[in-house]
């Protein structure tokens, strides 16, 4: 789809319920509003989806806001920001919605419906088995006066439906192109539950009206209730409701998990925390969400917030799904965390060098020792809660005990090599290069190259057959402790 800049200001808006931990996908969605509106210099509205007081909770509340503090994505209207559409919680708003309810009724927009829910499943089975659409039939579209007050005589409760028009919604969908619902597959439909609350269907259209929303951008999910919102615009327009502009949709591919099966917010991928709580940078997390869906170029994955910005076009989001690829978000996470600068790293490496995370005790932590190893670490970290496996070693006063490492190491022959490498080590300058040297000496006395004799002493010294360069590691340990772990290897090995 061609490239098309808006006539007027941008104003998008970003409308999570808050139930339940944030997903992966409810991210993309804001970012993608986030960063079109930034795009084209525009406003982005932070809008809280809030009327259903059964699932939503202040505790998800807050979990939001701080997910997208923590995320970068800062918002222009809403809460803690405040705004001239205030207030942005739509359990805050309710008698708003029951006055447009109203005049929606009033002007003949709207009815009152009086079916059972047991009547309206009997008509729809009914439908199906005749091969019609089984959508609401429109039974309570002409009710009289008369009639409406003998269905409140029996007692009945009503439900309020918006009156769809009777002839095709046709609109462009800025990322699925020219899109035409026919009217006996858009049938009316619920806008006021029986007892009085507002459903969806109502608020969010009555707020992108009142908030003079421009675009909405949002999961293909959503798709087939958009001609329904359109025809409320217009008639939200026609009672004077808002300054009378139906937004443009564009709806956003689906994020796919396993099995070719949309990605649910009950998937252990999809939640946030996660990727918080492993110590993905919110840069690369980002970087990687943007791209399911969207691409800066075709042979480009990493780039800054500033670059997605520059380049975001809503027409070049591709409308089929994504497929959301651990692996790959990790290796750009890791690409992210090496264009860090060294003390930006060492700054967000804090979190995982104290409890609860680190196993060492507080004060065995040496700041000076962490950031002499801190420039290898970098390089080789794909998430930021790897580098306390990384360096444990330097402020445990014992390797950690990994039987598996042990057994691989720790071949026959491997005391003879030790004791060989302790009597080198111990006349050595303790220097990177020269204990390097000493190793390759103790390892060609027993005809073995560098890598299979510095097996034996990376296990001894740091409990794990991986991790940063061995002899850099030895020579910020200190010639003390480096010894006395390789006398309690030998002892082990001799025992």
């Amino acid at each position: 789809m061609a490239s098309a800049t808006p006539s007027a200001p941008v104003r998008v808006r970003f409308c999570p319920s808050p139930t339940g931990n944030p997903h992966v996908g409810l991210v993309r969605t804001a970012l993608f509003n986030w960063a079109f509106a930034r795009h084209h210099g525009g406003t982005l509205v932070f809008r809280i989806e809030d009327t259903d007081a059964a699932r939503d909770s202040e505790e998800s509340y807050q979990q939001l806001l701080d997910a997208m503090r923590w995320l970068g994505l800062d918002w222009d209207e809403g809460p803690e920001v405040g705004g001239p559409h205030a207030p942005y919680r739509q359990s805050q708003r309710m008698d708003l919605y029951r006055d447009v309810a109203e005049r929606l009724q009033e002007s003949g927009h709207a009815y009152r419906c009086y079916c059972t829910a047991e009547e309206l499943e009997e008509r729809r089975e009914e439908a199906r088995k005749a091969g019609r659409p089984s959508g609401y039939d429109g039974k309570c579209r002409t009710l009289t006066a008369e009639q409406r007050a003998a269905y409140e005589a029996e007692g009945r409760s009503s439900i309020v439906r918006f009156r769809m028009p009777d002839e095709p919604i046709t609109f462009t969908d800025l990322v699925r192109g020219e899109l035409t619902f026919t009217p006996e597959n858009v049938t009316d439909y619920g806008i006021v539950r029986a007892n009085g609350a507002p459903l969806y269907t109502l608020v969010n259209p009555v707020d992108d009206a009142l908030m003079e929303i421009t675009h909405v951008l949002r999961g293909e999910d959503l798709l087939s209730s958009t001609p329904r919102q359109i025809a409320l615009y217009r008639a939200l327009a026609e009672i004077g409701v808002g300054g009378g502009t139906v937004p443009a949709f564009g709806h956003l591919p689906y994020v796919m998990g396993e099995g070719n099966k949309k990605l649910s917010k009950r998937d252990p991928q999809a939640s946030l925390n996660l990727y918080r709580e492993r110590g993905f940078l919110p840069e690369g997390l980002l970087n990687y969400l943007s791209l399911l869906g969207w691409s800066l170029a075709p042979d480009r994955d990493v780039f800054s917030m500033d670059e997605l910005v520059a380049a975001f076009d809503i027409a070049q989001v591709n409308a089929n799904p994504a497929r959301f690829d651990l692996k790959k978000a990790e290796a750009i996470n890791a690409d992210h965390i090496r264009q860090l600068d060294v003390k930006t790293f060492i700054e967000a490496c804090g979190p995982w060098l104290k409890a609860p995370h680190a196993p060492w005790a507080p004060d065995a932590f040496d700041p000076d020792a962490f950031e002499a190893l801190a420039p290898l670490a970098q390089t080789r970290l794909t998430v930021l809660s790897d580098i306390t496996a990384n360096v444990d070693f330097l402020f445990l006063a014992e390797p950690v005990e990994d039987e598996a490492s042990w057994a691989k190491a720790m071949k026959p022959g491997a005391d003879a090599l030790l004791a060989s490498v302790r009597t080198r080590l111990a006349e050595a300058e303790w220097d990177a290069e020269t204990l390097k040297a000493a190793v390759l000496a103790a390892g060609e006395e027993h005809g073995l190259k560098l890598g299979k004799a510095q097996a034996p002493v990376r296990v001894a010294v740091t409990g794990r057959t991986v991790g940063l360069p061995l002899f850099e590691s030895l020579e910020v340990l200190g010639r003390e402790r480096t010894l006395a772990r390789v006398d309690a290897a030998l002892a082990k090995l001799t025992a």
